[in-house]
């Protein structure tokens, strides 16, 4: 699935307050995008190794840090294209408003 070009031509002809609203606006939901899934991850995992933890009564230090690392290491590599491809879509739509915004 490609970025939405949300940011159309029609969109920008509101200069001013509102472009800066628009552009901080599509920051932030990218910015949500592309964290969401690993943050997500390492989350469960935590909330994972910290029942064990519970139950068992082990409380190794070292224990909650590789799970997660491996966890956030398999979510970067099964969503790095998705990441990827938000990103640059955001990077190509700031771009293609140059022209427009300098008029």
């Amino acid at each position: 699935m490609e970025y939405g070009r949300e940011i159309t031509r029609r969109k920008l002809l509101r200069m001013g307050n509102e472009l800066v609203a628009q552009v901080t606006t599509e920051a932030l939901k990218t910015i949500l995008f592309v964290s969401a899934p690993l943050l997500s991850i390492a989350i469960v995992v935590g909330l994972a190794v910290s029942i064990l933890q519970a139950i068992t009564q082990i409380q190794e230090m070292t224990l909650t840090f590789v799970p997660k690392i491996l966890a956030l290491m398999g979510g970067l590599f099964l969503f790095s294209h998705f990441m990827i491809s938000r990103l640059v879509g955001f990077t190509q739509d700031l771009i293609q408003m140059i022209p427009l915004i300098l008029r």
